[in-house]
């Protein structure tokens, strides 16, 4: 009972997360454009396979795997225009039954150049689930709000954090910061 509490509660914070983005009318050159929020949903990838010490591309354990469908199970009321990943075993599959539950392939990021112009681009006025890992996570929080709210990588035994930010056109952006096991 108290799981279906906790993902109902979930699901009405995202409903009311997508409620507020009401397009906005901006004149260029006699065209009209629609300004939206974008909205950015990032978690650190499900739990890797760490018994070979040397594999630095492992794959998910069963724990893993499971946690990757709990995601996807949150997520189902977030209608995401797209899903990113870093180009890793471990973040493609965390983010994947995500991304297949909602008609979209898994697009790559590059995880060195967190926030790009591309991805900037790319992801304007969307709604954007991003995997990634303890050490890049909280810094593209932090790139795509625009100033520095976490000041630490994500601990390695936390597989459950959830940092959402929404850019706003007017430039007050905001961030939530969940922790869902």
């Amino acid at each position: 009972m108290k799981q279906i509490i906790k993902y109902l509660f979930l699901s009405f914070l995202f409903l009311s997360i997508s409620c507020q983005q009401q397009p906005k009318k901006k004149e260029e050159k006699n065209e009209p454009k629609l300004e939206k929020i974008s909205t950015y949903y990032f978690i650190r990838h499900a739990e890797k396979d760490t018994t070979d010490t040397g594999n630095r591309n492992p794959a998910l354990t069963e724990e893993g795997k499971e946690r990757a469908q709990k995601w996807k199970a949150i997520f189902a009321e977030v209608d995401f225009d797209a899903v990113y990943s870093s180009d890793f075993i471990r973040t493609v599959e965390t983010g994947k039954p995500t991304a297949v539950s909602k008609g979209l392939k898994v697009k790559i990021y590059d995880h060195t150049k967190l926030n790009s112009e591309a991805f900037k681009k790319a992801t304007e006025g969307k709604k954007v689930l991003v995997v990634g890992h303890t050490n890049t996570t909280p810094y593209f929080a932090n790139a795509v709000l625009g100033k520095e709210h976490f000041k630490n990588d994500i601990d390695e035994s936390q597989h459950g954090k959830l940092f959402i930010v929404q850019v706003n056109p007017n430039g007050e952006n905001t961030i939530e910061n969940l922790t869902i096991n």
